[in-house]
């Protein structure tokens, strides 16, 4: 048998996944997903419900003829058929049959009071329709898993009732039964004896679907897979719905590194930071950047006494190598940062410091002067590879020598708000004045700053302000409050952050900006000269 038929890895980000509180995924986005998940190695794919929800139906039909997957099977998902209506005879039925997908995902009730409220039938007309699916689907070549709705809370409520719909379903084919914990609040250890009860129960070959609404879902997924389960579900960063779903990627990592499974294509785990980030662009729902594994934080060190021992072993604070999910460890340097944080921080940034004790305390004690300000350093490393370059070289990089800046914004007779900017400064031995508008002052001098300096270094038009943060430090102050502006931009080949600091928004946020052009200048120094 392959590697997915031995043990299944199985993505449900395209059904389960999207009905994550503001996330809408368009067919394309679906299909880009789709590709990314099967670059990962993942043994199903569920694209959705065929029949039901016609996005999902077009998605089937466009997969067919735009993807060619390498690793993956596409799962059609949908319910049984309806109370006493036979499987043949239900449209529903018939959309998944003819999906095109080989395998089918049933969704069915194993919780006694979810049968006789939500479907307003019998137990047994419910274990009636579960077989006659199966069988059906079955017979027209298709795989058939289960999905048991509600079957830990179900299990608790009527054991002998949840364990007859696992009995039933592996009689009438499905070749797996995965155990649901829909709600979400079942705890590991009461999982783990739960799957053991089912298996030696029923003999049926189990998966496990965890929900996070007690936090638990990466937990019980491996608890199930501990006690014997070989199919396991769950979505890329956890989306899903309330809380969300076990988060594939945590679960697929611990597995393979903790328990030296072979769940993943040789080598693909490594590629799972990349293909994290490139479904959350898709989504527009970023990573959580403490998510585990594939967040930028979770291999970041900030206190000085761990950056002492990083220095010496990188193994004495990292539970494994961050390199085998295709992460990388980070040194945040800020005003807990010791002379050891503010060394690795150096070199990771391409700063070789080591044999310089006095410059390195030096940087230090700036760091924590500035931090106590209201700089950040930890997340604008563009800002402090500019200090650290000053410290070493004895002068601010500068490509540009600013003479002042101004930005004013009008209401209009129309109501329109407009900002304009006035920049003067000398670049490249021209002195430049030049008149910027924008959408607001921030955009305004980013027009003009960026008009100023283009003609003599024509790289900056390659650079695109993508993100912009601000921050009230001091909120007793009221408007004369200290403001913290942190701002990404980015050269279509990677993205640095800079951070500017002042009484008034815009004075932060000009900081920023310079910093954010000049670090891009010294990205491009070939280029800028």
């Amino acid at each position: 048998m392959s590697i997915s038929d031995e043990f299944h890895v199985y993505d449900t980000t395209l059904r389960d996944g999207a009905q994550q509180e503001g996330l809408a995924l368009s067919v394309a986005d679906k299909i880009a997903i789709a590709q990314h998940l099967d670059d990962l190695g993942v043994g199903f794919i569920e694209g959705g419900w065929p029949g039901a929800v016609p996005k999902d139906t077009e998605f089937f039909l466009r997969a067919r003829t735009e993807l060619d997957l390498r690793n993956a099977t596409f799962a059609a998902f949908g319910a049984t058929c309806r109370p006493q209506t036979a499987a043949a005879d239900d449209p529903q039925v018939a959309a998944l049959r003819e999906s095109g997908a080989s395998v089918v995902t049933l969704v069915a009730k194993s919780h006694d009071a979810h049968v006789e409220r939500a479907l307003r039938t019998t137990l047994d007309e419910n274990l009636r329709m579960v077989a006659d699916t199966i069988k059906h689907l079955r017979e027209h070549g298709q795989r058939v898993f289960l999905d048991t709705e509600h079957f830990f809370d179900g299990y608790r409520a009527n054991r002998a009732y949840a364990l007859e719909v696992v009995r039933v379903s592996a009689e009438a084919g499905a070749e797996v039964v995965a155990l649901c914990d829909t709600n979400g609040g079942t705890l590991p250890r009461e999982l783990q004896d739960i799957v053991r009860d089912v298996l030696e129960s029923t003999g049926a070959r189990l998966g496990i679907h965890a929900h996070n609404d007690g936090g638990c879902a990466v937990a019980n997924s491996i608890a199930a897979v501990e006690a014997g389960v070989t199919h396991v579900q769950g979505t890329i960063n956890g989306y899903g719905e309330r809380t969300g779903n076990a988060d594939l990627l945590a679960v697929v990592a611990n597995l393979e590194l903790k328990r030296g499974m072979e769940l993943l294509p040789a080598g693909n785990l490594a590629d799972s930071f990349r293909i994290a980030h490139a479904i959350a662009e898709v989504t527009n729902v970023p990573p959580s950047t403490r998510q585990p594994y594939v967040g930028l934080s979770a291999f970041a060190h900030k206190a000085g006494l761990h950056a002492s021992a990083i220095k010496v072993d990188p193994d004495l604070y990292q539970h494994t190598d961050p390199a085998l999910v295709g992460n990388d460890m980070r040194m945040l340097v800020s005003e807990m940062a010791g002379r050891a944080s503010v060394e690795l921080k150096g070199r990771e940034l391409g700063f070789d410091l080591g044999n310089d004790r006095e410059l390195v305390s030096r940087v230090a004690d700036r760091v924590k002067e500035m931090e106590a300000r209201g700089y950040t350093f930890e997340s604008a490393d563009a800002s402090f590879s500019l200090l650290l370059t000053e410290e070493v070289t004895g002068t601010r990089a500068s490509f540009f020598d600013v003479e002042s800046w101004r930005v004013i914004t009008e209401s209009r007779a129309d109501g329109e708000a407009v900002s304009e900017s006035t920049v003067k400064l000398v670049a490249g031995g021209e002195r430049e004045i030049v008149t910027g508008e924008g959408n607001g002052p921030v955009n305004a001098l980013d027009h003009a700053l960026r008009t100023a300096i283009e003609r003599a270094y024509p790289v900056v038009n390659k650079f695109e302000l993508v993100d912009y943060k601000v921050r009230i430090l001091d909120q007793g102050h009221g408007t004369d409050a200290v403001i913290r502006v942190l701002i990404q931009t980015a050269d279509g080949e990677g993205s640095w952050v800079t951070v500017g600091v002042g009484h008034n928004i815009v004075e932060a946020s000009w900081e920023a900006l310079v910093d954010g052009f000049t670090f891009g200048l010294l990205r491009h120094k070939e280029e800028a000269r």
